[in-house]
């Protein structure tokens, strides 16, 4: 491991956010900000003894900043204590105040790395805040949809039945999606969180739950940073590419580079919805690439 870690917390409103940074052992050529999809948390990105995504970016020279959503991970206070937490908040609130928080600390363009619904409230925070775009150098995204359209037994499962009914009714009697101790997922969600996802995955309309605000017309008349869409060929519900491809669509980002990552588009491995960021041979696949292009973008 060529890097160190440690966490810290960024105040916020009345909550906390839990931020773990990865640090190479030497000047960092960039700074990434890792977001993370629902019913997880940062730990997508990273593990103590340094494999992840984050671990390999802050062992090629990047200072890695993997975020806890408010509510979620070691983020103060947890959903389960009876804090709620809404996505008009995270759009809002807490992206634009990791963004600024990394540009007074670095004083350079922030690349955002997200997973699956973090690349939906990603693209929401700097359509509504498009003063934040000057400010980030890059928006890659890993298996990231607004709508579900795909149509199979595992979806009606998952997504329907699971996350669209069962979902609000324990939210409903517990104050929060206990989904960890379920194990639905790797984190829980606060109960206005998991209601205006639902409404996300199931409305055709890209616009905000709490204000109407239109997404899918500002991000019309933004100008994009550079773009990269990763799917998998495994991800059969949770980041399908032709969801996938309908979320660039919507949001005008039919220009971003899009890796279909599959041993018949030359990976080597078929992967998943997890398992393009968590797989060990990912560090020889499309990690290396990845990280080369965002060198680029840095020495451009």
């Amino acid at each position: 491991m060529k890097h160190q870690q440690h966490s810290y917390y960024l105040p916020v409103q009345q909550y906390q956010l839990h931020i773990r940074r990865l640090l190479p052992l030497h000047q960092p050529y960039g700074v990434v900000l890792m977001l993370h999809g629902a019913i997880e948390n940062g730990r997508i990105f990273y593990s103590a003894s340094g494999k992840g995504l984050g671990g390999y970016l802050a062992d090629q020279g990047f200072a890695v900043y993997c975020a806890d959503f408010a509510g979620r991970g070691r983020s103060l206070p947890h959903s389960s204590s009876g804090f709620n937490h809404s996505q008009q908040q995270l759009i809002c609130q807490d992206i634009p105040a990791l963004i600024q928080h990394l540009q007074r600390t670095h004083h350079q363009k922030v690349h955002l790395i997200a997973h699956s619904w973090g690349g939906v409230l990603a693209a929401a925070s700097l359509c509504r805040h498009p003063e934040l775009l000057p400010l980030v150098s890059s928006k890659v995204c890993f298996g990231s949809k607004r709508r579900i359209r795909v149509q199979s037994l595992e979806k009606r499962f998952k997504v329907d039945l699971i996350w669209n009914r069962l979902g609000p009714w324990l939210a409903a009697k517990h104050g929060y999606f206990p989904a960890k101790r379920l194990r639905l997922g790797a984190d829980d969600e606060p109960k206005q969180f998991l209601e205006d996802c639902i409404r996300w995955i199931t409305q055709d309309a890209f616009i905000d739950c709490s204000d109407g605000f239109d997404y899918a017309a500002a991000a019309k008349q933004i100008e994009w940073p550079h773009l990269w869409h990763f799917v998998a060929e495994k991800d059969r519900v949770l980041g399908h590419p032709q969801d996938v491809q309908a979320f660039m669509a919507e949001a005008g980002q039919q220009q971003a580079r899009y890796t279909h990552l599959g041993k018949a588009n030359g990976a080597l491995v078929d992967y998943d919805h997890i398992s393009m960021l968590t797989h060990p041979l990912a560090v020889e696949d499309h990690f290396p690439k990845l990280a080369e292009w965002l060198r680029t973008l840095n020495r451009g």
